[in-house]
């Protein structure tokens, strides 16, 4: 990875997490996963979050040895840099997941607010039988909440990140490395 710093709007990040790591972490997701859903009878749906997940939910779909549906839902609970606390539910669910196993794809979780107000809707108001909770990133320090993540690809200190779909005011997505603010 090139020791350069990017520029986003007006803040500066350092390089933080190599795209060799990153992929790492997705093979052991996936490698639980698979043992886990190893000959399901039934089709799990991939939940990918938009729009963060895109890279993740990507990779991830690439090692996935089971049949799998993808479905999409993109919610929002940042401004900037800061979580506002309030999860909105920008663009609904792609398919129904009534009835059905679901696994979410998460780009990182911190206070955990948007996860478990997405678990209680896809148990409570879309009727899924099953919601496990698979993160890419998860801040521990942060993260307070009894739900239990099922599969986590690695732990991070709370800081802002961009990179590998991660974003400070929708730029950055595109970068294949991890990038921590500079301050």
């Amino acid at each position: 990875m090139k020791e350069e710093k990017i520029r986003l709007h007006d803040k500066t990040f350092k390089p933080y997490i190599r795209h060799e790591r990153i992929l790492d972490a997705v093979d052991g997701i996936a490698r639980e996963i698979n043992a886990d859903f190893h000959g399901c009878d039934d089709i799990p749906v991939i939940l990918c979050v938009l729009n963060g997940s895109i890279p993740f939910t990507g990779e991830l779909l690439q090692r996935i040895d089971f049949p799998c549906q993808l479905v999409s839902i993109k919610l929002s609970s940042y401004q900037g840099t800061k979580s506002t606390g309030t999860v909105l539910n920008v663009m609904g669910l792609t398919s129904s997941v009534r009835g059905r196993r679901v696994i979410i794809c998460e780009d990182i979780v911190d206070t955990g607010n948007t996860i478990v107000a997405l678990k209680e809707m896809l148990l409570d108001k879309e009727g899924a039988s099953e919601v496990r909770i698979c993160t890419l990133l998860l801040k521990p320090e942060v993260y307070d909440k009894p739900d239990k993540l099922d599969y986590v690809g690695m732990e991070i200190p709370n800081a802002f990140i961009v990179g590998f779909g991660l974003d400070y005011d929708e730029l950055g997505r595109n970068i294949r490395d991890i990038y921590v603010i500079d301050e």
